[in-house]
């Protein structure tokens, strides 16, 4: 059986591997799922690096295991500013194809459609 640790850490691996996916895309709807799927990921590491406790006390008490709040409260503040930041950036793309009349992240539409054959 795998332990938590390398599920948390595959996970980790899938997610910033979907992420780089989408960012690698041309418009610009895949670039902002991609930058929040890295932002999600870089959330599960810092909680992870926590450690992960079951059945621990969840401040500094007198027991030896104990679990560290502070991961907590760093991916929780970064769940917010990543949420507006979010926001912020699709606001940006939608800014963008009304003002530029498509949504890729260049500005220009493609140069020509995925059906053609390339030319020899």
């Amino acid at each position: 059986m795998l332990s938590m640790e390398a599920l948390v850490a595959t996970g980790i691996g899938l997610v910033t591997a979907s992420g780089i996916y989408l960012l690698l895309r041309g418009r610009t709807f895949p670039v902002v799922l991609g930058l929040s799927l890295l932002g999600y990921a870089v959330n599960i590491f810092i909680f992870a690096m926590g450690r992960l406790w079951q059945g621990a006390e969840p401040i500094v008490g007198a027991g030896p295991a104990a679990a560290d709040p502070l991961p907590q409260a760093l991916v929780l503040t970064a769940i917010v500013i990543g949420f507006a930041t979010t926001g912020f950036v699709i606001e940006l793309a939608l800014r963008s194809q009304h003002d530029g009349g498509n949504d890729h992240v260049d500005g220009r539409p493609p140069q020509g459609g995925a059906q053609e054959e390339p030319k020899a």
